[in-house]
């Protein structure tokens, strides 16, 4: 548990990481999973069709907006100076080394 500010950002910075790439991937395999569907036309049916259209439609958006928080993320840890935590310089109470 997080007994101040500080660690309280970083668990949150810690969660969304390991969470991204996981959701990306499983975006990745919805988009997939609607490419076989459109390509194998399951039958012959038009119905199989727009669902693999939908399911591309969706799995590219949600793969959009993976990558786009992976790198609004990278932004904030590389560009503003969230990325080293050894050298935190925007919450206070921070001694150097922590």
């Amino acid at each position: 548990m997080p007994t101040n500010f500080q660690q309280l950002i970083w668990l949150f910075i810690d969660l969304i990481s390991a969470i991204l790439p996981l959701l990306a991937s499983l975006s990745l395999l919805v988009f997939v999973w609607g490419l076989a569907k459109f390509i194998m036309k399951v039958g012959g049916d038009e119905k199989a069709v727009g669902e693999g259209k939908n399911l591309m439609k969706w799995g590219l958006l949600a793969l959009f907006l993976m990558v786009s928080f992976m790198g609004v993320i990278s932004f904030f840890q590389r560009d503003i100076g969230l990325g080293d935590r050894a050298s935190y310089p925007l919450l206070p109470g921070l001694e150097e080394g922590q």
